[in-house]
């Protein structure tokens, strides 16, 4: 009788085990980055929270390194509910997001602090609204530091020392448009093909920030590193906008919790990881330079600009919002 009521009891946790997992929504999440890297522990921070949040109605299985597919790829399958989650950088979604595109506009943000008071505020509204009926409602913003251009012949310090030069960028006119205006010859490609491209001399240089240039190794095939901050574009966590509607009030809020907690922690560690991955690639004898003056950089962007408002005549006031922003 015993060993009877034992193995009920046994089968009835098991039943409720099942059932427990049988009832939660297990979503799957697209990521880029290896191993490591701030925004993979952030991403894998945020499953972690969206559990406890959701008491496990809502899990998270996140797949790193682009095993999914390429950037714009997984965009269209977060858009197409194939994926629920994404964490993306804004440049190739800016193609798709007209409001969007304004951050990748060259030296649209005067530094890091300023594009988080930009989109705490009420561009940063506009620029999710636009993404939203595209099919992807941002839950929160991540750092991603400020882009500057690498390569491996010599330092970049004007505009004329990028003519001639082919650089590799993503795939978005406001880049190829940045690249051509400095007389270069702009590439775009995907981000895994670039070392190769670096190392066969496809490309002679490209452009982003210090860890991206750190953990590709993209330093061992391109050792110079000029600090022209052109491009400061945020990455952030994205939901399928249907999946997001479905959610009850509670679960919205919870889930927006959990991606806001993880993008301050993820903040954190790009701090911390931007000057060691600085600190690694100078220790591997890469030369870094200063670029005195970015006016003359600054000054090559009006056409840029300008084409972008006449694609676009009714975000100038978007980005006349964002350039008046303290």
């Amino acid at each position: 009788m015993f060993n009877r009521i034992t193995k009920t009891l046994a089968g009835a946790v098991a039943l409720a085990a099942l059932a427990s997992v049988a009832s939660a929504d297990n979503w799957r999440g697209w990521n880029i980055h290896v191993d490591g890297y701030p925004n993979t522990v952030a991403m894998d921070k945020f499953a972690e929270l969206l559990a406890v949040k959701t008491g496990g109605e809502y899990t998270l299985q996140m797949f790193h390194g682009g095993t999914l597919g390429s950037q714009p790829d997984a965009i269209e399958q977060v858009r197409a509910g194939a994926l629920e989650i994404g964490n993306f950088n804004l440049g190739p979604i800016g193609p798709l997001v007209p409001a969007a595109n304004v951050v990748s506009l060259p030296f649209i943000f005067k530094d890091v602090p300023h594009m988080f008071r930009v989109l705490d505020g009420e561009a940063g509204k506009i620029i999710a609204a636009g993404m939203a009926e595209k099919g992807i409602q941002p839950l929160a913003w991540y750092d991603a530091g400020a882009r500057s251009f690498y390569n491996g012949e010599k330092p970049i310090n004007t505009p004329a020392d990028v003519e001639g030069m082919k650089v590799r960028v993503m795939n978005n006119e406001l880049f190829t448009g940045m690249i051509a205006e400095l007389g270069g010859n702009p590439s775009p490609m995907a981000f895994a093909e670039v070392y190769q491209a670096l190392k066969t001399g496809v490309v002679d240089g490209a452009e982003n920030n210090w860890p991206s240039y750190e953990s590709t190794g993209h330093f061992e095939v391109a050792g110079f590193y000029s600090l022209s901050q052109h491009l400061i574009i945020p990455e952030c966590i994205c939901i399928n906008i249907g999946t997001f509607n479905a959610l009850s009030d509670e679960m919205k809020t919870a889930v927006l919790e959990a991606a806001q907690e993880s993008a301050l922690y993820q903040r954190d560690l790009w701090n911390k990881r931007e000057a060691a991955s600085r600190a690694a690639v100078e220790a591997a004898g890469v030369v870094v330079n200063e670029i005195a003056d970015k006016a003359p950089f600054q000054a090559a962007m009006a056409p840029v600009y300008e084409a972008y408002f006449e694609a676009n005549p009714d975000l100038r006031p978007l980005v006349e919002l964002i350039q008046a922003t303290e």
